[in-house]
């Protein structure tokens, strides 16, 4: 933390500028030893000028450098950010003149981890950074952004505001009991305060899994016997001829994926092998695997056929949906109707060759997922499978302590429990973290960031 950084913060290749980014204690003075522009140094923060990089009289590019003076910075450090042209070449030549002057190369995620470790930011903006940087869709961006500006860290910070107190009211009744002004802390109103936590940990547990969605996608797995026309609606769906498509059984050996992005939501499709009896060993392997997707799937998109009765193999894939997000597309809907269908969940009836009613799948998984209702919501959500885990075990720990004051705990053991859960709800936003976490999560981010 004592040393100055540097690094490329700009994607490189063909384009009108590259940006290369210094941070610490050094970064100013390091830069007056390259910088034409020597009016630099005694200039205001914030500002930006004009002049040329130079390797000993030689000038190596023409540049903008920003000058931004701590604390006001993403760091809390001095910072300078020169733009380059970009090009390869230029670009590796000015960060090559900054480390032989006194800079090191930045760690992955270093800047970012500078701006937590000095408190700019929580750990959970922390994680917005990142998720900013890879967001796919419109309402991945706003969940990103909610979460860098602090909104969804404000959810985490109330909870913990709101343990204090009932901490606090626990402490002064067990060490001051002399105090005759004091609200007295009772079983009872532990319950209702516990019974709050836990109401309010659960919607956020329950929200934040549509974070999850709207930023990692839903794994679709579709799934049914050969010939069916499942990668003719994969193809279909996705506007491109990504499966082979032929009248064999048993074209699709193994799982094919492709991405579709539906109306602010990611469907991570995979197409699989047709399920049924056979004695291919490499089919039989493709089939095993279908089947074991089914399980890992959060949407399962069973293809049948119009123009089928229902076979055995057809029954042994609906046994396995049971309690499983699934779609019924009923498919060849052109062609003569011999399925019975009366049984039948969440049907959508499509023909894949004939371009007919694919909407209507879309629109199905909206109604599945209540998408109107997230892109209708505030998007103050929790999206890190990091931070998930933390809120399920709180959840666990206010369960621990619901059955305490049932079965008669002191004071003092509940309070053991309150403080863990006090505890577990700092390190979701890194009030309390261990070094070897913080180095795994901003190991994550690319160079510059």
């Amino acid at each position: 933390m004592n040393d100055t950084i540097a690094a490329i913060a700009t994607a490189q290749g063909v384009g009108a500028i590259s940006i290369i980014r210094v941070s610490g204690s050094e970064a100013f003075s390091i830069i007056e030893k390259l910088f034409s522009n020597k009016k630099f140094v005694a200039a205001d923060s914030h500002t930006i000028h004009y002049g040329y990089i130079l390797d000993g009289d030689e000038i190596v590019d023409e540049v903008l450098v920003t000058k931004m003076c701590a604390p006001k910075t993403f760091t809390m450090e001095d910072i300078v950010e020169i733009n380059t042209h970009d090009g390869i070449s230029t670009t590796n030549k000015v960060l090559e003149l900054l480390l032989s002057t006194g800079c090191r190369l930045a760690e992955p995620g270093e800047f970012t981890k500078r701006a937590f470790l000095n408190g700019r930011i929580d750990l959970v903006e922390a994680e917005g950074v990142m998720d900013l940087i890879n967001a796919k869709t419109e309402s991945a961006s706003k969940m990103a952004i909610n979460q860098v500006g602090g909104k969804a860290s404000s959810l985490i910070r109330d909870l913990r505001d709101n343990l204090v107190g009932i901490l606090a009211n626990i402490e002064v009744n067990l060490n001051y009991p002399e105090y005759d002004d004091i609200e007295d802390i009772t079983v009872e109103k532990i319950k209702v305060s516990m019974g709050d936590l836990d109401k309010k940990v659960n919607k956020i547990i329950s929200e934040s899994k549509n974070g999850e969605l709207l930023k990692n996608g839903i794994k679709t797995v579709i799934i049914g016997k050969p010939n069916v026309g499942k990668s003719s609606l994969l193809n279909n769906l996705i506007g491109e001829e990504k499966a082979i498509v032929t009248e064999i059984q048993g074209t699709t050996r193994d799982s094919v994926e492709a991405t579709l992005i539906m109306d602010n939501l990611i469907l991570n499709l995979i197409d699989t092998a047709g399920i049924r009896k056979t004695d291919d060993l490499v089919e039989s392997i493709g089939v095993e695997k279908s089947l074991r997707l089914i399980d890992e799937a959060d949407l399962v998109l069973l293809v049948l056929d119009y123009n089928s009765e229902l076979t055995s193999d057809d029954k042994k894939i609906l046994s396995k949906l049971d309690g499983k997000n699934y779609i019924t597309i009923i498919n060849k809907c052109d062609l003569d109707k011999k399925i019975d269908d009366s049984d039948l969940k969440n049907t959508v009836y499509v023909s894949a060759s004939e371009n007919i009613n694919i909407d209507g799948i879309k629109e199905k998984v909206k109604e599945l997922f209540n998408l109107e209702q997230i892109e209708t919501s505030d998007y103050n959500y929790l999206s890190s499978a990091r931070s998930l885990a933390i809120l399920n075990q709180i959840s666990n720990a206010i369960k621990e302590v619901n059955s305490g004051l049932e079965n008669g705990f002191t004071l003092d053991m509940i309070e053991i429990d309150l403080k863990n859960i006090w505890n577990l709800l700092g390190t979701i936003i890194g009030e309390s973290y261990e070094d070897e976490l913080i180095d795994e999560l901003f190991s994550r981010f690319c160079v510059g960031k």
